[in-house]
């Protein structure tokens, strides 16, 4: 059997008894940890030494009024508009927290760079980060622990010692597993997909997407992964990218995976006009709003996410507990308000939960 990843060119990837000897790498070479294959099997929670980096001679503010600033990947759609409520709705509990969401406009690392210097010039008590690329954004992340600022990621993790914790919205594997089952159980064990995600080195959909691989490798070895595709989580380029996946092989294409937020509703209005629904499966990483009329047309059977108000909650609470000394490396523990007690796991990330599946049955009594 031959599978074809693209990622910068397309390789092709010759199986043995079914089992291909290469992996889609995305933008790291970190190891892959499928979850098992029977039903309800849990994400593995890793013991792992602190990681994360630390700020230099940070200012007293335990109990304080903190200043912080949050940059997303880019502003201006449902999701981080949904992770600012969150973080918003945490300031507000807490009473001394002040805080701001204010980024690029397009996800652009060196735009978002540019903002998040910005904000350390100003001289912020913390900063708040969903990277766009982990590696690129480090150096001015690193900048702002060297300033003594306190440096919290969320959504999609730099590299781990250029911030001091990750709230990681679920474990990867966690959400690899929800996608591909999902869509076996509507194209079948041996159905092929295509992909549409943001870019490849944008770093959470790169780990999903090598997790989705590990895992079907393992217990879907028949599904055939045609082809991966960038978008940049713009919206007509979504919508352009997946209706040429389904120009391009025609009868061949079982399913469509979005992979942002972005990528999935345009995926879905892209089947949705070329009356594919039915034909061509879509299942992704969404906001409810976004693909609630897709799911009511029955064009869309299963939505993978989690809370994103929940994520932004929880990464101010991160900041606030951080600010206070009370999240310190070695925790295996944070107070999270509302949400309880969050688990550390691998090392510097805080989880907040395991994926949740969103179908026509439990969709409305979502608004985000």
């Amino acid at each position: 059997m031959i599978r074809t990843f693209s990622v910068a060119a397309t390789l092709s990837l010759i199986a043995s008894a079914g089992y291909a000897a290469d992996r889609w790498d995305g933008s790291d070479d970190l190891d892959v940890s499928p979850l098992g294959c029977e039903a309800g099997a849990a994400p593995t929670v890793v013991a792992k030494d602190y990681d994360g980096g630390q700020p230099t001679n940070p200012p007293d503010r335990a109990g304080q009024d903190i200043t912080v600033m949050d940059v997303p990947k880019l502003i201006g759609i449902g999701y981080f508009a949904a992770t600012t409520q969150g973080m918003e709705e945490a300031a507000a509990e807490l009473g001394n927290v002040n805080v701001t969401t204010d980024g690029p406009t397009e996800a652009n690392i060196d735009d978002q760079i540019t903002f998040l210097d910005n904000f350390i010039t100003q001289g912020v008590d913390g900063l708040l980060f969903a990277a766009n690329d982990p590696v690129a954004i480090a150096p001015v992340l690193k900048k702002a622990l060297d300033k003594g600022i306190h440096v919290v990621g969320y959504d999609a993790n730099s590299e781990p010692d250029a911030r001091e914790w990750f709230v990681n919205q679920a474990e990867f594997n966690g959400i690899a597993k929800a996608m591909v089952d999902s869509i076996a159980a509507e194209i079948g064990d041996d159905g092929s997909f295509a992909i549409v995600t943001s870019t490849f080195t944008t770093p959470n959909q790169a780990r999903w997407i090598a997790e989705m691989w590990a895992y079907a490798e393992q217990c879907y070895p028949s599904l055939e992964w045609l082809e991966t595709v960038e978008a940049q989580e713009d919206n007509i380029l979504s919508f352009n990218q997946a209706t040429t996946l389904i120009n391009k092989y025609g009868e061949d294409l079982d399913g469509l995976f979005g992979m942002t937020s972005v990528a999935t509703p345009a995926s879905a209005e892209a089947v949705t006009q070329a009356q594919l629904c039915g034909e061509v499966a879509i299942v992704g990483l969404a906001t409810p709003n976004a693909m609630k009329p897709y799911v009511a047309s029955d064009c869309v059977k299963s939505v993978v996410l989690w809370n994103p108000v929940d994520l932004g909650y929880a990464a101010v609470h991160v900041m606030r507990a951080v600010a206070d000394g009370k999240l310190e490396p070695g925790a295996t523990e944070v107070e999270a308000g509302k949400l309880g007690t969050l688990s550390i796991v691998n090392g510097s990330e805080v989880l907040l939960g395991a994926p949740f599946i969103f179908t026509k049955d439990n969709i409305n009594d979502f608004d985000f």
